[in-house]
């Protein structure tokens, strides 16, 4: 096996060019000189990366039949462990390499029983390089294997063995401990996000019927001294996931339809669900991937609920009476699913690997879904026809919204330069140092007009809450006058494919920096959900390119003559207060708590929140877009249970001295 990864260009030295400037790095050399190239990023996403490359290994055994059981366990000093009950990783000697062949999947790249079709039928590790990237990019990793009556161990750091496989006593279960610390020289941060694990494992579970994965979190201790820890586990699989996703949405149909076949050595599951949201939400895996751009297995799906329900509308004669074009889009509305399919070989496009190109998939997973949609249609007329009724509506709907929508882009050309009055505009016209702040109120946005930097920060104030584009029908949308001067101000324009799908034109982006600047309160945060919530339906590639932030302004100022400080949080208030007082009861330090923007003048706005040495942005990303659009649905939609448990699980309180 030729362990050589990547050949890389040395500069020359006085001129000279030959053999001796192109240097092999071997083995895991490579994976730590080109993280990114293994990983994707360095960033939180990276250091993330590195646990699901781990328990790909488990969920392989299970995919194979002998595990049903993930344990992963975040410690104190965020390192991570990860064990499995599965047959443990082999540790006899691999005769090629005469090493071990434990040694031999910790350290060589693309070793591992998945690449042997007789070991691994469907893997769902093959979007990274398995154990051995994780191993590389680890300050210490200490594997540890039960198998055969016996316990083997072996420790690493950054990816070099520190000595050979032994053997250290009996062991009466089975399966692979990995216990690893990232290493910080690679990584931007170490801290590990519990919800973005518990997320992953969460769909985790949905997607492989009958594993059980369980998280803790050794950092969070509740009073009675118990570890933070939840367990998933769910045997109905992608029909629980669609229940899951569809909780506070109020359902069409009374219970999700259930899709699974199997061609070609092709395992196709599908769960969908049609509900009175005016949103499609498809969401699709390959081998427990997560397609985010789809690809054939969703063209396929899609194709199916076309025909199926196309032909069934004809045959009933409602399409007939209702004497409307329809669009592969109207019969989407309204739909959550889940698209999730087992391919032996996987051929994915571009280097991220989010669109699945196996042209063989779209057929397969098409006559599956359109076998069990058109006996569903058959058993089930009076489910059909809130089906076929819905989708007559969502054609109706789209043509009022294609008219509205001209009628504020016409508009927008008719009048020239079309931006908004209330738009105070930046002097540059160069996007990619430009930036907006949408600005909570008019009074607000005044003073951030006199606190700005003219030449490249633009300000729009929106007047009160803008409607809640998750209750709303999209025609109602363009009419509404704060979302109408967004559009305007920022240069987008949606059109439709040939499918009647929405487009979102950003070539003529006028700001690559959309900030939402909102009071620090309960209604502040209110509008900057409203405002997400219509990004993320109608400009969701602004969110996945990067240009949405969220401002920080500062919840107090503390002061003390002609010292002061300002505070984003509680500890920080305590802190300054401890700094300024000279004893328990000093009445000479004041604490201002800004109740909402408005309160601070124009010099105090662009220092603490406007000025970019100093302010602090939060980039809005999407690391999950199941969860996300769950989330969104939840907050913004009727159901008032399930968003109060959120809001009690996730809000910080605290006490506040006024």
């Amino acid at each position: 096996m030729n362990n050589t990864d990547v050949t890389e260009e040395v500069k020359p030295v006085n001129g000279t060019y030959d053999a001796s400037n192109i240097t092999a790095l071997e083995g895991l050399e490579a994976v730590r000189k080109r993280p990114a190239m293994y990983i994707g990023t360095t960033d939180v996403k990276g250091l993330h990366h590195l646990v699901w490359e781990v328990i790909d290994n488990s969920i392989d055994e299970h995919l194979a039949g002998y595990c049903n059981l993930v344990e992963t366990t975040i410690l104190p000093d965020n390192s991570v462990m990860v064990r499995d009950n599965g047959r443990g990783i082999p540790v006899d000697i691999q005769k090629k390499l005469n090493k071990s062949a434990l040694e031999v999947v910790m350290t060589v790249l693309h070793a591992g029983g998945k690449f042997d079709k007789d070991t691994y039928k469907v893997s769902g590790g093959l979007h990274g390089v398995g154990v051995s990237c994780v191993n590389a990019l680890s300050i210490h990793l200490k594997a540890e294997v039960h198998r055969d009556g016996k316990a083997y161990e072996q420790e690493y750091s950054q990816g070099k063995p520190l000595y050979s496989v032994r053997e250290v006593g009996p062991a009466n279960d089975r399966g692979t401990f990995i216990t690893f610390k990232p290493d910080p020289e690679i990584f931007e941060t170490t801290e590990y996000k519990y919800d973005t694990l518990a997320t992953r494992m969460r769909e985790l579970a949905f997607l492989n019927k009958g594993l059980t994965l369980t998280l803790t979190d050794q950092r969070d201790i509740d009073p009675k001294g118990n570890f933070r820890t939840e367990s998933f586990h769910s045997e109905g699989g992608l029909r629980e996931f669609v229940l899951y996703l569809d909780e506070s949405r109020t359902k069409l149909i009374d219970n999700p339809i259930h899709v699974i076949g199997k061609e070609d050595n092709v395992e196709v599951e599908v769960a969908m669900q049609y509900n009175t949201s005016y949103s499609e939400h498809v969401f699709s895996y390959v081998n427990n991937i997560n397609t985010i751009e789809g690809g054939t297995h969703v063209n396929g799906f899609r194709r199916a609920v076309s025909r199926v329900l196309n032909q069934y509308g004809e045959t009933s004669g409602m399409l007939t009476k209702a004497k409307v074009t329809l669009s592969s889009e109207d019969y989407r509305e309204g739909l959550t699913a889940v698209v999730s399919v087992k391919v032996p070989e996987p051929q994915f496009k571009g280097q991220t690997k989010s669109e699945l190109g196996n042209s063989e998939v779209t057929g397969i997973v098409s006559r599956a879904v359109g076998d069990a949609l058109s006996t569903y249609v058959e058993e089930n007329p009076g489910a059909a026809r809130k089906i076929i009724e819905k989708i007559i509506l969502a054609a109706m709907a789209r043509h009022a919204a294609r008219k509205a929508r001209e009628l504020v882009q016409r508009k927008t050309v008719l009048t020239g330069s079309g931006l908004p009055g209330k738009l105070a505009d930046c002097s540059s016209k160069d996007p990619g140092e430009s930036e907006i702040f949408l600005v909570e109120g008019d009074s607000a946005g005044g003073t951030a007009k006199q606190g700005r930097d003219r030449h490249f920060q633009a300000i729009l104030p929106l007047r009160g809450k803008i409607l809640n584009v998750e209750k709303a029908m999209e025609h109602k949308i363009y009419e509404n006058e704060e979302i109408k001067n967004m559009f305007t101000a920022l240069g987008v324009s949606i059109a439709e494919n040939d499918e009647g799908e929405r487009i979102l034109n950003i070539e003529k982006l006028r700001y690559h920096k959309i900030v939402i600047m909102c009071d620090a309160d309960v209604d502040g945060s209110h509008i900057t959900t409203l405002i997400l919530t219509f990004f993320f339906r109608y400009m969701k590639p602004l969110i996945e390119q990067g240009f949405i932030y969220i401002a920080a302004p500062p919840l107090y100022l503390v002061k003390k003559g002609k010292q002061f400080r300002y505070c984003w949080n509680e500890e920080e208030r305590k802190e300054a207060i401890a700094t300024y007082s000279s004893g328990p009861n000093d009445t000479g330090v004041k604490v201002q708590r800004y109740k909402g923007l408005g309160e601070m003048n124009a010099e105090q706005l662009w220092e603490t929140t406007m000025d970019p040495n100093t302010r602090i942005l939060r980039r809005v990303t999407i690391e999950d877009a199941a969860e996300a659009d769950r989330i969104f649905s939840m907050l913004m939609g009727d159901d008032v249970p399930p968003r109060r448990a959120f809001i009690e699980a996730n809000a910080k309180y605290a006490k506040v001295d006024v």
